[in-house]
């Protein structure tokens, strides 16, 4: 049942990609490229890859296997039959290099120099529209990024943020397609961004060709993952 599920989850994702969009990244007035000293945390050699900490449950579909990447690269694998089907790469930002995030933050009252109860309704209350407001500045500067490279040829449709538990903190979701004007997918993005008060998590992934690390080789098996990803993200172990 589970099987049916997720494949017939994955066909209909396929299908109402260019139909469900509910805005078009170009629309951000002005969109602009974000400039930030965020600077994320390098692998130590001597800590291993974060996954190997981080993980919870980790659920997959059927004869999958999902589990932290050998290496010290932050990345988690997604795999069957032996076989590599994608990654989900995961950058931590610590706030003390991230002038950009910093600012949003004092902007809306939240202390920056203290610490703070992050499981808290009113921590929550602020901090989510700070989040929220990341994601429509990254969304911007892809849109910006993408219409110098594809100009008319693709169309970039983002999908509205949704507040979600990422571990025990309170984060977004958030994702975006690049469509072909001739029908068809040329890249997809799934992303998840969280605050625990020191540390920004960035956790991304995406179908496109141009993307190094953080992706899968088949939009259909982005697609089949995508629910059991969110599932995850829901019971990483965060904050550290």
């Amino acid at each position: 049942m589970l099987r049916l599920y997720h494949l017939l989850l994955g066909s209909i994702l396929l299908v109402s990609i260019p139909l469900g969009a509910k805005f078009v990244l170009p629309q951000f007035s002005p969109p602009k490229v974000i400039k930030s000293s965020a600077v994320a945390k390098l692998p130590n050699p001597k800590e291993g890859n974060i996954w190997q900490k981080i993980l919870g449950n980790a659920t997959a579909p059927t004869n999958w296997q999902v589990s932290a990447c050998e290496g010290n690269a932050p990345l988690l694998c997604v795999s069957s039959k032996g076989k590599r089907l994608g990654t989900v790469e995961i950058n931590i930002y610590p706030l003390a290099n991230n002038e950009d995030f910093r600012n949003k933050l004092v902007a809306a009252g939240i202390p920056t120099a203290s610490q703070v109860d992050y499981q808290s309704t009113k921590y929550q209350t602020q901090v989510l529209p700070v989040l929220k407001t990341w994601v429509v500045d990254h969304y911007a500067a892809f849109a910006k990024d993408r219409q110098s490279e594809y100009g008319k040829e693709i169309s970039f449709s983002a999908y509205p943020p949704q507040p979600v538990p990422i571990g025990k903190l309170q984060g977004i979701r958030y994702g975006f397609a690049g469509l072909k004007e001739q029908g068809g997918v040329q890249e997809q993005h799934i992303g998840h961004v969280a605050f625990d008060g020191s540390k920004l998590y960035v956790i991304t992934t995406a179908f496109d060709t141009g993307t190094q690390t953080g992706k899968f080789e088949k939009l259909e098996n982005l697609a089949i993952f995508q629910p059991y990803l969110y599932a995850i993200a829901s019971d990483l172990r965060l904050p550290q």
